[in-house]
């Protein structure tokens, strides 16, 4: 039942309500806007889509085209001082370098206006194969990779499933594909895309000039301008569609291009 003494306790109860309401208000409006007020976290400014710094090249004649830029093997087309140089500033074996950086050259003449960086050549080398020299195998000088380098097999048990397609020529197993050569090509990729690098004549999947330049022209056919982000990114993608290998290779690839443009090479 109220009183007198209840109602004399109303007022006063209803202004500290009041100030308390008020001041919280007041709290919110402020922390509202400082949040706007607030620049947005700054995102990485890495691109790894190409190197800022262009290959210097083998001076050639003018006339040399397409037909014959690889005659004598991709990897002569990149200056040899700025392979060497270059390789020891990046941690990769020079006669890999070569086959990248050349193979990135050629496909200017068979694929303009591609503008693929010689650095993500070199970043999915890394990925793959860790430049030809995963597990005990070893790129000697001619860029032949030895023991060949053999993936697991495509059986479905967390990689992709793909049944055998070549009865096991390329891959040495009938019974599922396995992905091949220090640039890994599964059987039916390699036999659509197959170019010869080293100026042989004969496309071999374990020669990483063969796999270089067969890995430039591919990923030139899947994305029309490699400097756009959205062409880089569908191209590594058709290469291989697992995020964490796109994350690699991105990361790899910055880190080579700002490796090459921080040494002044």
């Amino acid at each position: 039942m109220s009183g007198p003494t209840s109602r004399r306790w109303l007022v006063p109860a209803l202004a500290i309500v009041l100030l308390v309401l008020g001041t919280i208000a007041v709290t919110l409006a402020v922390a509202l806007a400082v949040t706007r007020d607030e620049p947005a976290p700054a995102s990485s400014t890495a691109d790894p889509r190409s190197s800022e710094q262009q290959v210097p090249v083998v001076p050639r004649d003018d006339h040399v085209g397409a037909a014959t830029s690889t005659a004598s093997g991709v990897a002569e087309l990149a200056d040899p001082a700025w392979v060497s140089a270059s390789a020891a500033a990046l941690d990769i074996p020079p006669r890999a370098l070569a086959a990248y950086a050349g193979a990135s050259v050629a496909v200017t003449d068979t694929h303009p206006g591609c503008g693929l960086g010689w650095n993500t050549l070199a970043a999915i080398g890394e990925v793959e194969s860790e430049h030809g020299t995963i597990g005990r195998s070893v790129l000697d000088d001619d860029g032949d990779t030895d023991p060949p380098i053999l993936g697991v097999p495509l059986d479905g048990d967390g990689v992709a499933e793909i049944p055998d397609t070549d009865d096991g020529s390329l891959d040495q197993d009938a019974e599922w594909d396995r992905a091949v050569g220090p640039m890994q090509f599964i059987p039916s990729t390699w036999e659509e895309h197959a170019t010869d690098g080293n100026g042989d004549g004969v496309p071999d999947v374990h020669n990483l000039d063969d796999a270089a330049l067969t890995a430039a022209a591919y990923l030139c056919s899947t994305g029309t301008d490699l400097t756009q982000p959205d062409d880089w990114t569908a191209a590594i993608t058709s290469y291989n569609p697992d995020a964490g290998y796109h994350n690699r290779v991105a990361e790899a690839a910055t880190r080579y291009a700002e490796a090459v443009a921080g040494g002044g090479n």
